[in-house]
């Protein structure tokens, strides 16, 4: 059977749908090629489940190890549970598609998709959300496509659809953008602190290019051949009972939902419920479970007619004005042996982040479709049942809480320090303690007080707010909400999370429940989140005005050495006796890179210190002209050895021990004694000559001024000069920095300099 293929020139990548051949017992099935990147996907649909009341759509997407050519890393060689990654392309999946399907449809639908091949360039997630959509779009299902997805970058001053991996690493945004024809669906990405302006010209530039991919997808439907049945809604029948309860209960629950407060107004609206039953529902009567059920289904639907007909009105439930940000309350350093700690508290939405900071070899190894690589930041999010007053099984970490972690470190990653600056591995954990909406973005704002508690020389501090939408179908008139509370956000159409700074956005996600939005209603979202973002950061500053000037003292002390790459053999030394030996002695952690960088960290600042002096002092070089103290380590008729540094000697001949006449070396020092020398030369192979006489009183030294000199004093030794004291070597430089496993300095065909025997006149 041959396949039906579609395929266009999209931002100069080839873009290619495919059907026909492949799953064939799917309702729907597709190949989305970009380059030589490939996703599948299959969509199928099966009967609803008995007295289900949502819409159960499950999206499966996994990244097989093979489509990189590797195996999976660890002893099991099968994937296990989604990673991350594949957690977060769910999502990307999951969010435009569900809005796409009506109201009333219950059916199951699932929709599973996996990478093909990976060409290395381009991200498998764009591919596997097309082929998705593509899948939905050709199966007989309900759904109101066709749908197209692009990541659009900006490079330069140009803007740049679908980067491959290098252009993302240059680019100053990273947005996930799906859409139908007409509009937007679904936003999501990371900015390097980019204007609203440039923002809603990236949205423009992907639009255009969504549309072409949405026409790719109706010709291949097109070419497909397949029949679509029209789907008739459900009969629903009103109960008479509801339009009672509606007409006596509107006025009555408005009241109760002013009521202040999150968990008041819940039991107002609750006791109102039992109110609208008792009075409704006979206590003999045959069918009191079946009235019961509907006035409750019915009293859901009427709580949420009538808060959209108030927030239309302009009139929220809490009494504020639509673009009122919640009292805030914040307080830093909550703990005094953690490393950072924050609590903010926006309204009745309450996070605990807390900050610790760890060593290179607490950084979390990810391994995937690409090159295995280490994160220095990591962000997680918890939301345990409690923050909402409820009880609940915790079976695990929850996709949502995956989403919200990635979205909070997301929008912090930007303002991050450089690692040269601050070499820590940073992880900050949310804990929502209560919640009444937008407790991602309070994540946010805590996350920024955590790091700054903690000492970390944030570029700029972060904060969030969720934006809401309400639009009237029939007018076309809209209301935008800042700060949304959760009742807002479960009947309202739209939950719009941006992050920034005071200079511009840091990340963002678009959720919407109605087909899409128009330009004008992302601009006027996009100016009063910025209004309520400059808010919540200057309460922050009140709060916190600047980092913390020094780290806790129960965080490692973290110090960066770089040393050359040819020493790094040295500093290991054999079997890694040197560094375990620094380790032992010190109580430091050393942990050495590739480069030559060198991380030393310990919860004692002087052990950290004391590891940094034994490394500088083992990948030091001697300078001629300093003066040091060293360990005789040899001692032979015509001088000494001095150890001046690890691994580092030199020669101090025995002309230039004394100012004296010396008839034997061991009359003026001997084996293991500590003597202070000055390096005066050193030959082109690096043999380093010393002088002890050239620090005594009226000594001259190395054919120099008399008396100690200054670091680098003293005129260097001229080839061919001869050293005045007796015994000397005439001119010839006879001793040099011991290589290891050598004779002590002698190279090959070395002598020692003979010593003239005193005479009766001298």
């Amino acid at each position: 059977m041959e396949s039906i293929t579609v395929s266009k020139t999209i931002g100069g990548k080839t873009f290619q749908l495919e059907t026909g051949y492949l799953a064939k017992q799917a309702d729907g099935s597709a190949l989305c090629t970009i380059n030589e990147t490939v996703a599948f996907a299959a969509a199928t649909t099966a009967d609803p489940r008995p007295g289900i009341n949502f819409f159960p759509l499950s999206v499966d997407y996994r990244e097989k190890t093979q489509a990189a050519g590797k195996f999976p890393g660890g002893f099991m060689k099968r994937e296990g549970r989604p990673t991350t990654k594949e957690v977060l392309t769910c999502r990307l999946i999951d969010r435009p598609v569900r809005p796409m399907f009506p109201e009333l449809y219950k059916d199951e639908v699932q929709v599973c998709t996996f990478v093909v091949q990976v060409d290395g360039e381009n991200d498998p997630d764009i591919a596997a959300m097309n082929a998705s959509f593509a899948a939905l779009h050709l199966a007989n299902i309900p759904f109101i496509g066709p749908l197209g997805a692009v990541r659009v970058g900006h490079v330069g001053d140009r803007f740049v659809i679908n980067p491959d991996f290098d252009e993302r690493k240059q680019s100053d945004l990273d947005i996930v953008i799906a859409g139908n024809h007409d509009s937007i669906s679904m936003v999501e990405g990371t900015c390097a602190e980019i204007s609203e302006d440039l923002f809603l010209d990236a949205l423009d530039f992907a639009h255009g290019f969504i549309r072409k991919i949405c026409e790719l997808m109706d010709e291949l439907r097109k070419k497909s051949g397949k029949t679509f049945t029209e789907w008739e809604p459900p009969a629903v029948e009103v109960p008479a009972v509801a339009l009672d309860v509606e007409s006596i209960y509107s006025a009555r629950l408005e009241k109760a939902l002013r009521t202040p407060g999150k968990m008041e107004r819940k039991e107002a609206v609750k006791a109102l419920l039992q109110q609208a039953i008792s009075e409704f529902v006979p206590e003999d009567a045959e069918d009191a479970d079946e009235l019961t059920s509907a006035i409750k289904k019915c009293w859901h639907d009427l709580e949420g007619k009538v808060t959209r007909a108030m927030l239309l009105r302009g009139e929220r439930v809490d009494g504020r004005d639509l673009n009122e940000i919640r009292p805030i309350h914040i307080k830093a350093g909550w703990q005094s042996r953690l490393h950072g700690s924050a609590i903010f508290t926006r309204g009745e939405t309450q996070a605990l982040v807390v900050c610790t900071l760890g060593t290179p070899k607490d950084q979390q190894i990810v391994d995937g479709l690409d090159e295995e690589y280490s994160k220095k930041f990591d962000f997680q999010y918890n939301f345990p049942p409690y923050s909402v007053g409820e009880v609940k099984p915790i079976r695990g970490v929850s996709r949502r809480e995956i989403g919200h972690g990635n979205l909070a470190e997301r929008a912090l990653m930007p303002v991050l320090p450089e690692p040269q600056e601050f070499p820590y591995t940073i992880r900050l954990i949310s804990d929502i303690l209560e919640s009444n909406g937008s407790s991602s973005m309070a994540s946010v704002c805590g996350g920024t007080l955590a790091m700054m508690d903690a000492g970390v020389p944030l570029k700029q501090p972060v904060a969030g707010i969720a934006m809401g939408l309400l639009k009237d179908e029939e007018t076309e008139d809209f209301v935008v909400l800042s700060d949304i509370l959760g009742s807002e956000d479960h009947h309202g159409d739209m939950d719009f999370k941006v992050a920034g700074t005071g200079r511009g956005i840091t990340a963002v996600q678009m959720d919407i429940k109605v087909k899409g939005i128009s330009k004008d209603v992302m601009q006027k979202a996009l100016v009063q989140a910025k209004e309520g973002r400059l808010h919540i950061l200057k309460t922050m500053m009140k709060a916190l005005p600047m980092p913390s000037e020094h780290i806790s003292e129960y965080a490692p002390r973290l110090l960066i050495v770089s040393i050359p790459v040819d020493k790094i053999g040295l500093v290991i030394g054999p079997g890694g006796k040197t560094i375990k030996k620094i380790q032992e002695t010190t109580g430091a952690r050393v942990e050495i890179e590739d480069d030559g960088t060198v991380h030393i960290s310990s919860r004692d600042a002087g052990a950290a210190e004391e590891a940094r002096r034994q490394i500088e002092m083992l990948t030091a070089e001697v300078e001629v002209g300093q003066v040091y103290k060293g360990r005789i380590v040899s001692v032979k008729d015509f001088g000494v050895f001095v150890e001046l540094l690890p691994g580092q000697e030199g020669l101090c001949h025995v002309s230039e021990l004394s100012n004296d006449y010396i008839s034997k070396v061991e009359d003026v020092v001997k084996m293991g004694d500590v003597i202070e020398v000055k390096v005066i030369a050193r030959d082109e192979q690096g043999r380093i000559k010393l002088s002890r006489k050239a620090l005594l009183e009226g000594g001259e030294g190395g054919g120099g001024s008399g008396g100690r000199r200054d670091e680098g004093g003293g005129r260097p030794p001229r080839s061919g000069d001869r050293d005045r004291g007796r015994g000397g070597d005439r001119g010839r430089d006879r001793g040099r920095g011991r290589p290891r496993g050598d004779g002590r300095g002698r190279g090959s065909g070395d002598r020692p300099p003979r010593r003239r025997e005193p005479r009766g006149d001298d």
